[in-house]
């Protein structure tokens, strides 16, 4: 499948820029989602209108730079959900992404180029942002390995906001060893703490959250996670329901793009494909009192969750409840899909968890991936983890 008929990278000129002689990443190409800043370049945000009403970047950002000082070259930028408030991957202004996976369903997440980019084979890994899924699903839809780091972990300067306090830099490979090479160069060192050896947890909310057929097809990568960690312990993370789990992280998300993007939105009252606008409607009229609500349920599933990981256990739970959306699913099935989705993925996101992404199974012909997730911090210790994982898998 060639770039064009992939559709991955910004229509466009592409951009391009050649790493360091030498370094760590020397050989790699990648490419970076365009909400990075790259100097010189105007930062598009998936949106025509985003785009009209900014100036060329002044510096390029620090965790480009970063993977450029590292020998990697830079061949393109990449399509994203018009300012990343979207999981589909569906864009009307520049084309949406083809799931070199399954042509015939959603890329996923507002990362999606970065994720075809990397399906298609068309560079070595990319740079995306996941707020609430953008990395993860599109890594999940499209078969490929993915991380969400810890909060923090990489440098967000130079990097569109949509929702800062969940708001992480991920990337993505089609194995494990160009993942932990990408994150040798990008992650800061891992906090002191003990091995990711202690128990290995199968939150029992995620699983019942998942299609029966997601469950089946995903065992066999269990088992051998299960081999390196030992048999898997049954606990619930959400007894307050996923339902409320997704309903908090809307609100406080909401929020925080409002408060992030509202100005500009309201200021230019832009074009916005499906979904986008109807987003922002309703984070401009939000109950401030839902969103403190949603904040204080925050605090309590982010020391729920960080004393069950603090002692160097694992959780194992599916990526993705199911594959990706066919293109022509109906706007209220793709609705269901997003909400059962983020409230898998809202679980990182509250605790400002590391999670990587394995490429797991298929169902119904489409790939689904199964999620390892450490506490915060332990990002390097996770990748390794995952590099053991997949030498079971191959």
């Amino acid at each position: 499948m060639d770039e064009h008929e992939v559709g991955a990278f910004v229509p466009g000129e592409r951009l391009r820029r050649s790493g360091a002689l030498d370094g760590p990443l020397q050989g790699l190409t990648f490419a970076v989602k365009d909400l990075f800043d790259v100097a010189g370049v105007v930062t598009g945000y998936g949106n025509p209108d985003w785009a009209r009403t900014h100036a060329p970047a002044t510096a390029t950002a620090p965790a480009v730079q970063a993977l450029l000082d590292a020998g990697a070259t830079l061949a393109g930028k990449t399509v994203t959900v018009e300012l990343a408030y979207g999981l589909t991957g569906e864009n009307v202004w520049y084309g949406t992404p083809i799931n070199p996976a399954a042509p015939d369903r959603f890329p996923g997440g507002s990362s999606c180029g970065s994720a075809a980019a990397v399906a298609a084979g068309l560079v070595d890994f990319a740079l995306g942002s996941d707020t609430g899924g953008s990395v993860r699903i599109p890594a999940s839809y499209c078969g490929i390995w993915g991380i969400r780091p810890s909060w923090g972990a990489v440098s967000l300067a130079g990097a569109r906001p949509l929702a800062p306090s969940f708001d992480t830099v991920g990337w993505f490979a089609r194995d494990a060893a160009t993942l932990h090479r990408a994150g040798a160069v990008l992650l800061l060192p891992d906090l002191p703490g003990p091995a990711l050896s202690g128990a290995l947890l199968k939150p029992q909310d995620a699983w019942m959250n998942a299609a029966p057929a997601t469950v089946r097809a995903l065992q066999p990568v269990l088992n051998e996670v299960e081999v390196l960690l030992g048999p898997a312990l049954t606990v619930s993370v959400a007894p307050e329901g996923l339902d409320n789990v997704y309903e908090h992280f809307r609100a406080v998300q909401a929020e925080e793009a409002w408060a992030s993007l509202g100005d500009w939105v309201a200021a230019t009252e832009p074009a916005f494909g499906p979904g986008v606008g109807e987003r922002f409607a309703a984070a401009r009229t939000l109950d401030p009192a839902d969103a403190a609500s949603g904040r204080r349920f925050r605090r309590v599933m982010a020391a729920r969750l960080r004393a069950l990981l603090g002692g160097g256990a694992v959780m194992v739970c599916p990526t993705s409840p199911v594959p990706a959306p066919l293109l022509g699913a109906p706007p209220s099935e793709q609705q269901a899909v997003r909400e059962a989705t983020i409230a898998g993925t809202a679980l990182a996101g509250m605790a400002g968890l590391c999670e990587v992404t394995i490429p797991g199974a298929r169902v119904e012909g489409a790939p689904v991936g199964l999620s390892l997730i450490a506490a915060p911090g332990r990002d390097r210790a996770l990748l390794d983890l995952a590099q053991r994982v997949s030498a079971r898998l191959t």
